[in-house]
């Protein structure tokens, strides 16, 4: 679609082509921006709303069974009639007009159809939200994404610029001879590694923007990070409990189920409503020639005592009962049938609670720890900058070799990365606890969106202010 816009503006010349320019949609990316573009452009929401659009239909159709049902009709035909004794032979056409109107008046099979599809309805419209609240988590999931690719891009260059350092610092005491060649090849390996780790950590960049492509059918080249400053703080309330009650109440996945159960059960009763009898309220009208509506045409037959020709008129008006005496077991089978899909139902329903409870349970956990580990990770990295400056100091006056330096140095980075890793962790599992109960909304993206800092750096941001800093002035060594 796109592709042929464009197209047009260039045939249209070069105005229309500024014009593009001018209204080309922004590369730049922030949390909301994102979750924005997927409700208007992601494509499994699209298709979720269209399947309930459909689902909910199923209440109409069942509905028009206990309406009345009017139908009219008309046909044409010839007749010949041939008699032996006297020989005669009649010929005629003949047109028939007809109309019927039923009205149910106890069908129980059709009422619990009714409530069934009621019940089915219900279920779409809560799938549906679940899938809407869904993608709330599916954006954030996917923004952050790209800034856990981005930080552990701008640590794995920091630590090929520190490895490359390494390298020509050893290189340069091979040639004046004080190190041998061993020191060399260590500071080689993992010089080389770092840089393989560097091309793959570019990959991952181009491969979490192209996810967020996906989510939202628009190219980003750039998003807002996250500031340093994000609180992190334990969920509120801070009891698996609570969060697990709320969760039984309402988790949307747990509601659709129990509405899935409904309707199984509806459906089960629709099928016993088999065995019982019906009764219509029937009316009929009926007009043509009077061969058509069931008497004889010929100029021999009367009707008490009245010679019938031409055309008649026919109304009827009455009530019909009908007793279901026996189907061959096929409603026997309905049944048995629907009492099984009831108890699939029901299982289903029991494993998805048990789900939503550990799913819950896990989150809360996950949370509480990340919480932990943010503060343990962050003090980690300002130790392995201790312990490599010391070992570096070691190294140079003879009591530590390149090999330890080289582990000092690889732990140092590995150190900012679990930071980085834990506090994205924190921020995701947050998000997933209360998708998890059910209250996840727009608004706590709405909260995180305030965190973010607009002229986010990886190269420079990807470690919190202050801690550091001889990380940050070497990366541009």
């Amino acid at each position: 679609m796109l592709r042929r816009l464009a197209l047009a503006i260039a045939l249209a010349g070069v105005p229309g082509l500024l014009l593009a320019e001018q209204q080309a949609p922004s590369t730049r990316a922030d949390l909301i921006g994102v979750y924005q573009q997927a409700l208007e452009n992601n494509a499994d929401l699209a298709a979720a709303r269209a399947d309930y659009l459909a689902r909910k239909e199923v209440v109409p159709q069942a509905r028009s069974g206990l309406l009345p049902q009017l139908n009219g009709g008309a046909s044409l035909s010839d007749s010949k009639t041939e008699l032996d004794q006297p020989s005669v032979s009649l010929e005629r056409s003949g047109t028939l007009y007809q109309a019927s109107l039923s009205q149910a008046l106890f069908r129980a099979d059709r009422w619990f159809q009714l409530q069934a599809a009621k019940a089915v309805s219900e279920q779409a419209a809560l799938q549906l939200t679940s899938v809407e609240q869904n993608l709330i988590l599916q954006s954030a999931e996917a923004y952050f994404a790209v800034l856990r690719a981005q930080d552990g891009l701008a640590a794995s260059r920091a630590e090929e610029a520190a490895l490359k350092r390494h390298y020509d610092q050893a290189n340069y005491r091979f040639e004046v001879g004080l190190s041998d060649r061993t020191e060399v090849l260590e500071a080689q390996s993992s010089y080389d590694t770092a840089r393989a780790n560097r091309i793959l950590a570019e990959r991952l960049v181009e491969d979490a923007f192209q996810a967020l492509a996906t989510l939202t059918n628009r190219d980003y080249s750039f998003v807002e990070g996250m500031r340093h400053t994000l609180p992190i703080n334990p969920p509120a309330p801070n009891d698996a409990k609570a969060w697990v009650d709320t969760a039984m109440q309402r988790n949307l996945d747990l509601q659709a189920s129990q509405y899935a159960v409904t309707g199984a059960e509806e459906t089960l009763r629709q099928r016993k409503a088999g065995h019982a009898p019906t009764v219509d309220l029937v009316a009929q009208y009926q007009k043509g020639d009077n061969d058509r509506l069931g008497f004889t045409n010929s100029p021999f037959t009367t009707l008490g005592g009245a010679h019938l020709g031409g055309d008649v008129e026919q109304q009827s008006i009455g009530v019909q009962l009908n007793i279901p005496l026996s189907t061959g077991g096929l409603t026997s089978s309905q049944v048995r049938e629907s009492y099984q899909r009831l108890n699939q139902t029901e299982q289903l329903r029991e494993s998805l609670r048990r789900q939503v409870v550990q799913n819950t349970r896990d989150f809360h956990r996950a949370v509480n720890t990340d919480v932990a580990q943010v503060s343990a990770r962050k003090q980690a990295i300002v130790s392995s900058q201790s312990a490599l400056e010391a070992t570096e100091l070691g190294y140079e006056v003879g009591t530590r070799n390149i090999v330890d330096v080289l582990d000092a140095q690889r732990q140092l980075y590995l150190a900012v990365r679990l930071y980085n890793n834990t506090r994205y962790d924190y921020i995701l599992n947050h998000l997933r606890l209360k998708r998890s109960a059910g209250i996840l909304s727009p608004a706590d993206l709405q909260d995180l969106e305030s965190f973010l800092k607009p002229d986010y750096n990886p190269d420079q941001d990807f470690l919190p202010p202050g801690l550091a800093p001889s990380l940050r002035s070497r990366q541009g060594e």
